[in-house]
């Protein structure tokens, strides 16, 4: 009985607004009424997207991992995904370094919050020892990174699957080749192998995939501060091709510290960015832009056979609001 009055207060206290502009898809469609409320999906699933977090609970990242357990309790949360700069400013050193309690375990405390997390790693992660994230696999039962890229087929329901790709796109950033004392190992990746088995993964037509997801940390687009910066035109020009060809539904990605949606005519994908874990930065619009706002939270989502749904979380000093919806029909 507590229980169900808890809920219905924490839902009492969402306020739902609308930004943005008019999907140019008829498969992207707004939901713009106050009344909606976030609630899990019958016969679905429900995870959370969070990226450029890792600071100590410093800024507001305290707030959004608070407001990220409150929601995933609303959704009952099936897995996080982690876009990446999962500690700032340098990484970590080992597998033992304190950041892993400071800056993840000693933060992100909420029962649900120890479902999976599928990892990417920034650029900020390749500034320490980017190998032991990958190791930290071994350690944690929720910190999922097997390599520095791959894949995990998520049954939604009755043997239909999600085939989620989490892709490392810091090798395809040539700058970041040319500080290879910064970017510790940048240079050891093979670019070429990466994409060939992007291509193989997203060229499986298995009729049970009914959804396609890519994650990466540098965005295919952007409004924010790296709109027209040469890296953010580098991944667009190599990546929006593939995802294009192998109708990949969903980019998510961070990067820019802020939250942004766009889905550009005539290209099939959106792109949610979920960069607003910690410290913010100034936001704006593009080609494309549904929603932009340069404020703390998240982005959440349900997901069924055909419907992919997302929430765009907003958090507050003592509670959260949705500030934007929309959703994906498949």
């Amino acid at each position: 009985m507590k229980n169900n009055i808890l809920t219905l207060l924490l839902l009492l206290n969402i306020t739902i607004n609308s930004y943005g502009q008019e999907a140019p898809d008829h498969t992207l469609n707004n939901i713009a009424h106050n009344h909606n409320e976030i609630k899990p999906v019958n016969k679905g699933l429900s995870f959370i997207a969070i990226g450029d977090f890792g600071r100590h609970g410093a800024f507001t990242q305290k707030e959004v991992a608070r407001d990220m357990g409150t929601v995933a309790e609303l959704l009952d949360l099936n897995f996080t995904i982690s876009v990446g700069d999962n500690f700032y400013p340098n990484g970590v050193q080992s597998t033992q370094d304190y950041q892993w309690i400071s800056s993840f375990e000693n933060v992100y405390t909420h029962h649900l919050l120890h479902e999976p997390w599928f990892v990417a790693l920034g650029n900020h992660d390749y500034e320490g020892n980017s190998q032991a994230q990958i190791d930290y696999s071994k350690i944690s039962r929720r910190w999922e990174m097997p390599a520095r890229y791959y894949e995990k087929l998520i049954e939604i329901s009755k043997g239909k699957f999600l085939q989620l790709l989490v892709i490392d796109t810091n090798p395809f950033i040539e700058k970041y080749k040319k500080e290879e004392n910064k970017y510790l190992g940048i240079n050891d990746q093979n670019t070429k192998k990466q994409l060939k088995w992007l291509e193989q993964k997203l060229a499986n037509n298995n009729p049970n995939i009914t959804w396609r997801i890519v994650v990466g940390h540098h965005p295919l687009y952007s409004g924010g501060k790296r709109k027209t910066s040469e890296e953010t035109l580098s991944i667009e020009k190599l990546f929006e091709p593939i995802l294009q060809k192998h109708k990949v539904d969903a980019y998510i990605t961070g990067h820019e510290h802020d939250l942004q949606i766009i889905k550009k005519q005539n290209v099939g994908v959106t792109q949610f960015l979920s960069g607003a874990g910690s410290e913010l930065r100034e936001t704006g619009t593009t080609n494309g832009t549904l929603f932009a706002a340069s404020v703390p939270g998240f982005m959440a989502f349900t997901l069924t056979n055909n419907q992919l749904k997302a929430y765009v979380i907003q958090s507050e000093k003592d509670t959260f609001r949705v500030v934007y919806q929309t959703e994906i029909n498949n």
